[in-house]
Formats: structure tokens, C-alpha cells, sequence
């Protein structure tokens, strides 16, 4: 939990909220996505060695001894890799065996397409590539945590709409990291978009996560897509006012509006 605070702000809240055996799947998957993507956005290692990394660590979610496989491949670079990646096993340890194939197999898939990212050099020219890169890195969370919700207590949830979750998350990221990503050379932006266009994409999908929460009867996993999900309306909404990013101040005095 104290990795997870130190990674984000935004999911350290609701994930810290859930109960004993959820709550170790889910900060499990999360800091095993935040380890891969931190190799994803590294600034100073070649885009040859992030792929390399990534589909190592693709290889070692499918492998029968996770643990030590995901060890193996990043060993020779702990002078250079986040604390939080090197850590990857730990993170993949602290899930609960009857949910860990669902998160190994999303954590293998994640870190293979998001080395294909990297080796396009996240070239993004349409509004399909866009849908594309944001699945990768973000839709597929959303199927991911309707797979853990399905575990834990037999929630069922609408798969698209659980991808429209994880990808409205991602495009207020994209808004909010404009600045940069521009600077180091990533445009996640299709050609011909500006501002106006990549808003009106966002709240398409936070539309469709909205309904998405609103299938969801109570209990957990409610309790834990609310928080997310307000924050991201907040931030969009800043966004489109001309600002950038909530203060701690606002980010807790809306969680604690939060029915």
C-alpha cells in the first residue's frame, strides 16, 4: 500500500477501501500494470530495450513460475528500472491464487501490446488507433476488474462498457499529459485533432462508464469505479475550463462527496 500511494493517487483511494482478499488482487494487478508501464514511459532507456523488457515479462506472466521468470529479465537493470518495476514479483506474489490466472493473463497481454507501441514509436494517425492504443493500456483493465469483480462476490458487468471505463480513464490522462508528451515526442492526439475533439472522445466513454457503474447493484464493486470515475468527470471537466490538474484539496473533498 505504501508503493501503491507513491504510484497513485487516484487508485490508492478506492483500492485501499476494499476488502482483505480484493483488495490484495486488485493493488496486485495495479502495481504489476504500474511496473510495465513505468518501462513503457521510461525517458531514458532505448525503445529496443523496452521491447525486450516488455516481451520478457510477457513470456513470464505465461510461464509456470512467474515469480522467478519476471525476476530473471529484470535483474541486469535495477540501476536504471523504477523501484516499482523491479518489484514486479512482489506485486504478482501478493495476489490470491484462485484469482492470479486472471491477472497474469492480463498482465502477459498488456505488456506484449504495449511493446507493439514502442515499436511503432505509438504512432497514432486515426480515431481506431487511438481506440487501439487506449484498450492496450487501459480498456483492458476494465475487462480485467469485471473478471475480479466476477470472482469475488459474482458480479457480472457488460465487457464493452467495462472497456469504456478503463478507456475514458486513459483519454483524461492523455488530455492531462499533453504538454509532456509532446516534449518527448509521443502525440497520442489522431491527425487533425485538437483539444475540442479528444475532449468530446473522453466524455464519449466516460458516458458509457457512467452506465457502466450504474448496471453495478452496490457492494465493492461500486464502491471502487465511483471514485475513478468522478475524478476523471472532475479533471475533464477542468480540462475543458482551462485548467490541468485537481489539487489534493479537491481530489478529497470530491471522494468524501461520494455517495
Amino acid at each position: 500500500m505504501i508503493m501503491l500511494k507513491k504510484t497513485s493517487r487516484t487508485f490508492y483511494i478506492p483500492i485501499s477501501r476494499l476488502k482483505a482478499s480484493l483488495k490484495e488482487a486488485v493493488a496486485s494487478a495495479y502495481l504489476c500494470m504500474r511496473a510495465i508501464d513505468e518501462i513503457e514511459d521510461h525517458e531514458t532507456i532505448s525503445d529496443d530495450l523496452k521491447v525486450d523488457l516488455l516481451q520478457g515479462i510477457h513470456e513470464a506472466f505465461q510461464s509456470s513460475d512467474v515469480i522467478n521468470e519476471s525476476q530473471k529479465v529484470l535483474a541486469p537493470y535495477g540501476d536504471v528500472l523504477a523501484d516499482v518495476t523491479m518489484r514486479i514479483h512482489e506485486w504478482a506474489q501478493l495476489c490470491p491464487p484462485t484469482v492470479n490466472e486472471v491477472v497474469y493473463r492480463h498482465i502477459a497481454k498488456m505488456s506484449k501490446q504495449m511493446s507493439e507501441w514502442v515499436h511503432v514509436s505509438w504512432i497514432i494517425k486515426t480515431e481506431e488507433d487511438l481506440d487501439n492504443y487506449t484498450y492496450s493500456v487501459a480498456g483492458m483493465v476494465g475487462e480485467m476488474l469485471s473478471e475480479i469483480w466476477l470472482w469475488f462476490d459474482g458480479t457480472k458487468t457488460d465487457q464493452h462498457k467495462a472497456v469504456a471505463f478503463g478507456r475514458g480513464l486513459q483519454a483524461v490522462n492523455i488530455l492531462r499529459n499533453r504538454t509532456e508528451d509532446l516534449e518527448r515526442g509521443v502525440d497520442f492526439f489522431p491527425d487533425g485533432w485538437g483539444s475540442k475533439e479528444m475532449i468530446k472522445y473522453t466524455r464519449r466513454n466516460l458516458k458509457i462508464a457512467d452506465s457502466y457503474i450504474a448496471d453495478l447493484k452496490g457492494g465493492p464493486a461500486l464502491e471502487f469505479c465511483k471514485i475513478p470515475l468522478t475524478l476523471a468527470h472532475a479533471t475533464v471537466n477542468l480540462i475543458a475550463a482551462g485548467g490541468n490538474k485537481l489539487t489534493r484539496d479537491a481530489v478529497m473533498k470530491l471522494v468524501g462527496s461520494i455517495n
